[in-house]
């Protein structure tokens, strides 16, 4: 059984991005004869960019026709669906001045993609009553049923990362959709080989350890996407596989 897997990382209201991302993976499944390996997407589908609606449409249409797409949670998606639920909830995660609708986090560039008015200056309980007005429930409902990690093989698909030394089935959600201190310099072997987003580089890097594809999609930089077999990993480019090396002392 194959254990070949792709995956996307941070897409932030990007679909034409996403789009790009997807036909780099349907290039290799074409050279490789592979329809079936599946696409994992790390998470923060939200936010920053201009048309998260349009990520989140092209996600669950591509699921409900059969696409193998799996779709992980970020911690971008939870802000957004966790304040369509309670506009007072804070994540724990942010500083206590620094809210999702903060341009600086994103939020307001999410809801104006629903057709939302702009948020600034406006009373917070007034948009949220117009966000849920306007938010599809198909769409809360897809954000609420997001998972937090998922494994294949030798690889851990995550968004942010874990704790290291505490078993996966004790990592708590704040840390697998946040955590950057404590894991980002922690060099030890986990186990299997952890693929995650979260934090945007230049570039997408191989620590050895872990992968991180957030390549800065958020910032101007192209939406990753890599294909993964046993512990091997390279980038899908418009001109084929990308081997991405581990770079242990970066």
């Amino acid at each position: 059984m194959s254990t070949r897997s792709y995956a996307i990382g941070d897409i932030h209201g990007h679909p034409e991005k996403l789009r790009a991302a997807h036909d780099l993976i349907a290039a290799d499944r074409d050279r490789t004869g592979d329809g079936e390996s599946p696409v994992i997407h790390l998470g923060d589908l939200t936010d920053r960019g201009p048309d998260s609606r349009g990520v989140i449409e092209m996600l669950i249409e591509g699921i409900a026709a059969g696409a193998p797409w799996i779709v992980l949670l970020g911690n971008h998606d939870r802000m957004f669906h966790r304040f369509l639920n309670d506009p007072d909830w804070h994540d724990p995660g942010l500083r206590e001045d620094l809210g999702w609708l903060d341009p600086r986090l994103g939020g307001d560039t999410t809801l104006e993609s629903y057709g939302v008015a702009p948020v600034a200056g406006r009373n917070l309980y007034e948009v949220h009553r117009e966000a849920v007005a306007k938010v599809p429930r198909a769409h809360r409902d897809f954000v609420a049923a997001l998972p937090l990690t998922h494994s294949r093989g030798e690889v851990l698909f995550v968004h942010a990362g874990i704790r290291p030394g505490v078993a996966l089935a004790d990592q708590t959600e704040d840390d697998l959709v946040w955590i950057r201190k404590g894991w980002l310099e922690d060099g030890r072997d986990h186990g299997p080989l952890v693929v995650h987003g979260h934090t945007a580089l230049e570039r997408p890097r191989h620590f050895g350890n872990r992968v991180d594809l957030d390549g800065g999609a958020a910032y101007g930089r192209p939406l990753a996407a890599a294909v993964i077999e046993g512990r091997e990993v390279s980038l899908l480019t418009p001109d084929g596989r990308t081997p991405l090396r581990p770079e242990p002392e970066a």
